[in-house]
């Protein structure tokens, strides 16, 4: 699994976790929708600025959202 992939999955997760739809996070970070569907589909390469308004909304350590998961995502 690439960076981009890994990523793409915590983003989905974590945003699962916390009760949120795509729409709802993409509007706090500012951000179109189908460009955090493509993030979280591991299509996208966000910049840093984008991984860190992405971690903010989600009150999540930017660099965890990087980390593999101790189960594979199925």
């Amino acid at each position: 699994m690439h960076l981009a992939e890994i990523f793409g999955a915590n983003v989905r997760r974590v945003r699962l976790e916390r009760g949120m739809t795509l729409e709802s996070l993409a509007t706090e970070a500012d951000l179109a929708y189908s460009y955090l569907g493509g993030i979280e589909r591991g299509q996208r390469n966000p910049s840093l600025h984008v991984v860190e308004r992405i971690a903010h909304v989600l009150e999540s350590d930017p660099a965890a959202l990087f980390c593999r998961t101790q189960t594979p995502e199925k």
